[in-house]
C-alpha cells in the first residue's frame, strides 16, 4: 500500500510527536474514514466493530514501522471500534486510546491554570475510570515545557513511542486515557525536555509507588476512607489533653530478621501500645514515599503515596481506621519545605526548574542538598495545598506537623551573606512562603475545622499560631524549641552547678503565652551524637534515672501540650538508630528494672494528665499557672500550681538536686489536706521512696505571701504532685 508519510507521522514514529490525536485514531478524510494506529513490533492489526464485535478490515502496516492504516470508503460516521493486535501467534483485543476525547473539563482547565484547583489530585495523576463500558486509566501530568510526554510502563514495554499524550495548551497539562490498564500496574512518564533530553519521571501525583530502590509509580484506587465521629476531633482543641507519641514506623519494632512490620502488623502492635501508654495522639515521621531510608522520610518524592515499605495504600488506610477505633489521633509529619534531587523526582521535571526556584540562591538548601519549592508559582502552591487536603480527604488524618518552617520563611536560612536574594522590599523574609503557609492553614481550617497544624519553627518569628487575618501564619501549635533546649541544658549540669543556671528553668514562662506551644522531646534530640534523653541527664545511673523521672513529671505539669519520641518512654540508653528496632530488651531485665519504672511513670503521667483538667485546660492562659516558689536557686527547687476553669489546683514541686529537703515550707492560698497523687521517687518507679506518707495538712502559717503553708519532705531529684482533698 502506498502511503504518504507527513513530517508529523515521521515524528510520531521517531517518538517525537506532541500532538498524537491529530494523527492517530479515527479521522474523517474526505468522504471516507481512516483509522491509524502506531504499535511498534506488532505484526498484524485487525479493526473490529465494537457493537457488535466483528472484524471490519485488516489494517495495513507501512514499511514495517509499526504504523498501520486502514481506509473505510463506505463509512462516513465515526463509530466505536476495537483493535485485535497480533504479535506473531499471540493476539489481544484492545480499545484504542486515541478514540477517546478530552478528560479535563473546561472548569478543571481554568482552575488548574489559575492554581485554584484545591483537589488537583482528583484530575492529575493516574485514575482508574470507566468511560462508557471501557475500563482503563486516565493519566494527566503538568509539564508545560516538555516537547513530548508519554506514559510508559509494564503494559507497553516501557516504550515511549507507544502512548504519547495530548497537551492541553491552556494549562501545560498532558493527558491520555489508556484502556485495559489495571490497578497495580507500574508506570512512569517519559519526557522529551526543552533541551531534547529524554528523561523518565515518577508521577508527582502518584497514589502508589514501587518499593525502593525501584522508583516507578503504581496505579492505585483511592482506599476506603477511615470513619470517625464528628466529636472525635474535639480532642485536638487547646483546652484538651494532648500527649503525642512520635514514631518512625520503620524502627519502632522489627521482625527477627530485621525486616519491617507492615501497616497491618503495626495496627495490631503499635496502636494497642499507644493506647495502653495513655498517649492521645500518634505523630508519624513522614510516611510519604521517599527513596533514601536515612532521610527518615524528610526527603519525600511521592507526596501522595504512603510509602510502600510497609504495604499498600489500603493497608495504610486500615492502620488509620484501627487508630480511629481506639480513639487515637493521627498527625502526619509533612514536608512542604524542600524535596530531593533524585533524577526520577521533581528536579528539572520537564527540563526546566518547574517546581523549584531557578536561582540556586533561592532554590537550593545546601545543608541538606535538597531543592526548595517555588512558592511564587501558582501551580506549585496548588500542588502542595492539594496534597494537604488529599491526606485529609482520602485518609482522614487529624492534622500535620510542618517540618523546618524556619527554612521556609527566611531567605537567608543557613546562608552566608552574598548567597541569598532579598525579597522585593530588601528584607530576609520569604514573602511567598509566608503567604503559602497562611493559605494552606486557612484552607485546612476552612474545610477541616477540627484538624490541627503544628509548626516546627525554631526562631522567634512572631504570630506563628495567630490566624492569617491577624497577620499570623495560622498554625494551631508551635514546638517550643527554646524550652526544650533550656531545660535539657539545665539537666546536663551537675546539680551542684544548677543554682547558677536557675533561669534556664524559669525563663520559659516569660514567653509561654506568646504562642500555643507544644513541649517536644523529639527524634531530633536523640541522634547525631546528641545522646538519648536518658544519657543527657547528669550523674551516675541512679541519678540519671531520677533526673529523668523528675524532668518528665515537671514537663507533664508545665503549660503546653506534650510530645515524646519513641524509646524515650522507657529511657533507652542508646541513640535512635533508624536501621533497627528500639532496645525493647531493656524492659525484660528483671532485677531493679529502672527502665520499667520510667515506662510505668510515663503511663501514670498520661493517666493523671487526662483526668486532671488543671494540667491542660488553661494551657494557653496565664490564669492557668502560678509560681509558688520561683527564687530558691540555692536548692534548685521549683514550685508552681496549675489551675483549671473551676479553680481546682494541682501543686507541683520539683527538686533538681540529689539532696532530701526536710521540713520544706511552701506558701499556699487554701487550707485543708493535700494528697500526694504523684511522687517520682516512689520505689514503684525505681526511686528511693522518700515522701510524705501520702498527704500533708496545710497550716495557718503565712509564707511566700500566702495565708497558709505546707511543710513537707521533698525527695531527691524528684517531682511531687499535690491536690487538695
Amino acid at each position: 500500500m502506498q502511503y504518504s508519510f507527513t513530517q508529523e507521522i515521521k515524528r510520531l514514529i521517531n517518538g517525537q510527536c506532541n500532538d498524537p490525536f491529530s494523527i492517530l485514531g479515527m479521522h474523517q478524510c474526505g468522504s471516507s474514514l481512516e483509522v491509524r494506529v502506531f504499535i511498534p513490533n506488532a505484526t498484524r492489526i485487525v479493526l473490529l466493530n465494537k457493537y457488535p464485535s466483528q472484524p471490519i478490515i485488516e489494517l495495513s502496516q507501512i514499511d514495517k514501522t509499526g504504523f498501520f492504516v486502514g481506509k473505510l470508503p463506505n463509512k462516513k460516521q465515526k463509530f466505536a471500534y476495537q483493535l485485535d493486535i497480533y504479535w506473531g501467534d499471540y493476539h489481544e483485543v484492545r480499545d484504542d486510546p486515541y478514540s477517546f476525547w478530552f478528560w479535563l473539563q473546561e472548569l478543571d482547565v481554568w482552575l488548574l491554570k489559575q492554581g485554584k484547583h484545591l483537589r488537583a489530585y482528583e484530575k492529575l495523576g493516574s485514575h482508574p475510570v470507566k468511560i462508557g463500558d471501557t475500563q482503563g486509566v486516565i493519566f494527566a501530568v503538568w509539564a508545560p515545557n516538555a516537547k513530548r510526554v508519554s506514559v510508559v510502563g509494564d503494559f507497553n514495554f516501557w516504550d515511549g513511542r507507544q502512548h504519547p499524550m495530548r497537551l492541553r495548551q491552556e494549562t501545560g497539562v498532558w493527558e491520555l486515557f489508556i484502556p485495559q490498564i489495571k490497578v497495580g500496574q507500574l508506570y512512569k512518564y517519559e519526557l522529551i525536555t526543552s533541551q531534547n533530553a529524554v528523561v523518565l519521571k515518577a508521577d508527582p501525583y502518584a497514589f502508589g509507588t514501587e518499593i525502593r530502590p525501584n522508583t516507578a509509580s503504581r496505579v492505585e484506587n483511592f482506599p476506603k476512607s477511615p470513619i470517625c465521629d464528628k466529636t472525635f476531633k474535639e480532642g485536638n482543641q487547646f483546652d484538651k489533653p494532648i500527649a503525642i507519641y512520635e514514631v518512625h514506623l520503620g524502627s519502632w519494632k522489627r521482625h527477627k530478621d530485621n525486616s519491617w512490620l507492615t501497616y497491618r502488623e503495626l495496627a495490631d502492635e503499635l496502636l494497642p501500645y499507644v493506647k495502653e501508654m495513655g498517649f492521645t495522639h500518634l505523630e508519624l515521621l513522614p510516611v510519604m514515599e521517599h527513596p533514601f531510608d536515612g532521610s527518615w522520610g524528610y526527603q519525600p518524592i511521592g507526596l501522595f503515596s504512603p510509602t510502600s515499605r510497609f504495604g499498600s495504600p489500603d493497608d495504610f488506610a486500615y492502620f488509620l481506621q484501627a487508630a480511629r477505633d481506639q480513639d487515637i489521633h493521627i498527625i502526619l509529619d509533612w514536608v512542604p519545605g524542600h524535596f530531593p534531587e533524585d533524577e526520577h523526582g521533581l528536579r528539572q521535571f520537564d527540563g526546566t526548574t518547574l517546581y523549584e526556584y531557578p536561582d540556586p540562591k533561592e532554590g537550593v538548601h545546601r545543608d541538606w542538598n535538597t531543592l526548595i519549592y517555588n512558592y511564587s508559582r501558582f501551580e506549585v502552591r496548588n500542588y502542595l495545598i492539594s496534597n494537604a487536603l488529599y491526606w485529609l480527604d482520602v485518609y482522614g488524618v487529624d492534622g500535620f506537623r510542618f517540618d523546618a518552617v524556619a527554612s521556609m520563611i527566611y531567605r537567608d536560612y543557613s546562608r552566608p551573606d552574598g548567597n541569598w536574594i532579598p525579597n522585593k522590599y530588601g528584607g530576609r523574609e520569604n514573602l511567598e512562603a509566608i503567604s503559602f503557609l497562611q493559605e494552606v492553614n486557612h484552607d485546612i481550617g476552612k474545610y477541616y475545622p477540627g484538624c490541627i497544624t503544628i509548626a516546627e519553627e525554631s526562631t522567634d518569628y512572631p504570630y506563628v499560631t495567630k490566624p492569617p487575618e491577624n497577620n499570623g501564619l495560622g498554625f494551631h501549635y508551635k514546638w517550643n524549641m527554646g524550652w526544650m533546649h533550656d531545660t535539657l541544658n539545665f539537666l546536663k549540669l551537675d546539680p551542684i552547678y544548677r543554682k547558677y543556671h536557675h533561669q534556664l528553668i524559669t525563663f520559659g514562662l516569660f514567653y509561654a503565652y506568646s504562642e500555643n506551644y507544644i513541649l517536644p522531646l523529639s527524634h531530633d534530640e536523640v541522634v547525631y551524637g546528641k545522646c538519648s534523653i536518658l544519657n543527657k541527664m547528669s550523674g551516675d545511673t541512679w541519678q540519671k534515672f531520677a533526673n529523668l523521672r523528675a524532668y518528665y513529671a515537671f514537663m507533664w505539669a508545665y503549660p503546653g501540650k506534650k510530645l515524646l519520641f519513641m524509646g524515650s518512654e522507657f529511657a533507652q540508653w542508646n541513640e535512635w538508630n533508624h536501621d533497627s528496632k528500639l532496645d525493647w530488651f531493656l524492659l525484660t531485665e528483671e532485677k531493679d528494672n529502672l527502665h520499667q519504672g520510667v515506662l510505668q511513670l510515663v503511663k501514670n503521667l498520661n493517666k493523671l494528665y487526662q483526668h486532671n483538667p488543671p494540667l491542660y485546660e488553661l494551657d494557653y492562659q496565664p490564669a492557668g499557672f502560678n509560681w509558688l516558689v520561683v527564687d530558691d536557686n540555692q536548692n534548685s527547687i521549683f514550685v508552681f500550681e496549675r489551675v483549671d476553669r473551676q479553680g481546682k489546683k494541682i501543686v507541683v514541686i520539683t527538686n533538681f538536686t540529689p539532696v532530701i529537703r526536710y521540713n520544706y515550707q511552701i506558701g499556699i492560698s487554701e487550707s485543708g489536706k493535700y494528697q500526694e497523687i504523684l511522687n517520682t521517687d516512689s520505689n514503684y518507679y525505681g526511686g528511693s521512696n522518700v515522701g510524705n506518707l501520702g498527704s500533708i495538712t496545710a497550716k495557718k502559717i503565712p509564707s511566700h505571701g500566702k495565708p497558709y503553708s505546707l511543710e513537707l519532705t521533698v525527695p531527691p531529684l524528684a517531682t511531687l504532685y499535690l491536690t487538695r482533698t
